[in-house]
C-alpha cells in the first residue's frame, strides 16, 4: 500500500496556514462578505485561505490538480487536492466557532477518484482531525501528539445518536417522512451541522449522521477520516465514498438501517 505520510504532513502545513488566516479575520468587525450565485455567503477569509493553500500546493506539488470551493478546478492528472477553505461560512460570519478548513488528497482508481488523505482543522474549537489511507484516523494538536479515533460499537438504532444539519433538504428531496421516522427511532438527535457530526462519528460520540445535498469539497476529507476510524461513508444510495452529492456516515454496524430509513424502505 502506498505511503501517504509526506502528503499528510503537507496537508497539516496547509491547514496551519489556513488556520492563521481564518483566525486572524474571525469576528473582525470589517469582515467583507458577499453572496454567491447560489445565494450562499463567501467571506474574504474564504478566498484568502484558499489562495494560500493553492499557493503552497503550486510550490510543493506542482503536478497535482486542485479543486476548491471558491476557485474551481485547476490542473489534471491522477492526484487531486480538494479544498473547502471554510466549511461553515454562515457560522464563521456570525461569530459561531463551529467551522473548519477541509483538505483532502484524492487519487484516481478503478472506482474513480477516492480520498487517500484528509485533514479537518477547526481552530476556533482548538480541534484537528486527520487520516491517511491504511494508517488510521487521529485527532490532536499535531502528528506527534495525537489520539487514534475509533467509531462506536452501538448496534441498535434505538440506542444511537443521530446528527444532521437541517430539515429543509430532506423535504425538497421527498425524503422527509423517512428522516422523521429515523428521528423518532433513535435515542437522541442533534443538529450540529457541517463537518462536526462526521468527526463525532469518527470519535464514537455520535453513531450516525447524514445530509441530503453536498459538494465534493464538503465530504472528501470527512469520508477518509470516518472510514479510517472504522466507519462507513456512502451516498444516500449506498455508493461508497464522497462522490454522490449527499452523505450518510455511520459506525458501520448501523449503516444499512440508516440508509433504509432515509430511502423510505421502512
Amino acid at each position: 500500500m502506498p505511503d501517504y505520510h509526506d502528503d499528510l504532513r503537507l496537508a497539516h502545513v496547509l491547514a496551519d496556514a489556513a488556520d492563521a488566516a481564518t483566525m486572524d479575520r474571525f469576528k473582525a468587525l470589517d469582515l467583507k462578505v458577499e453572496t454567491k450565485p447560489d445565494m450562499t455567503p463567501v467571506s474574504e477569509a474564504d478566498k484568502h485561505a484558499e489562495e494560500l493553500i493553492r499557493g503552497h500546493l503550486h510550490r510543493a506539488r506542482p503536478r497535482d490538480a486542485i479543486l476548491g470551493e471558491e476557485y474551481g478546478i485547476e490542473g489534471t492528472g491522477p492526484r487531486r487536492w480538494v479544498v473547502d477553505p471554510i466549511d461553515g461560512t454562515k457560522n464563521y460570519v456570525r461569530g459561531v466557532p463551529v467551522w473548519a478548513t477541509l483538505i483532502s488528497l484524492m487519487e484516481a482508481g478503478e472506482d474513480g477518484f477516492q480520498p487517500v488523505v484528509g485533514v479537518v482543522s477547526a481552530p476556533a474549537l482548538s480541534r484537528r482531525w486527520w487520516a491517511a489511507k491504511g494508517a488510521g484516523a487521529f485527532s490532536g494538536r499535531s502528528l506527534t501528539s495525537a489520539t487514534r479515533l475509533h467509531v462506536s460499537k452501538v448496534e441498535r438504532i434505538a440506542d444511537s445518536s443521530f446528527a444532521y444539519a437541517s430539515m429543509t433538504g430532506w423535504e425538497e428531496q421527498g425524503r422527509l417522512d423517512g428522516f422523521m421516522d429515523l428521528t423518532r427511532a433513535v435515542w437522541r438527535t442533534r443538529g450540529y451541522g457541517d463537518f462536526w457530526p462526521y468527526m463525532m462519528v469518527a470519535e464514537g460520540s455520535v453513531d450516525i449522521c447524514a445530509e441530503p445535498e453536498l459538494s465534493l469539497w464538503d465530504m472528501a476529507a470527512n469520508a477518509i477520516i470516518v472510514q479510517e476510524a472504522g466507519g462507513q461513508f456512502t451516498s444516500l444510495d449506498g455508493v461508497p465514498g464522497p462522490g454522490g452529492g449527499n452523505a450518510a456516515a455511520s459506525n458501520g454496524l448501523l449503516h444499512d438501517e440508516l440508509l433504509g430509513y432515509l430511502n423510505q424502505r421502512y
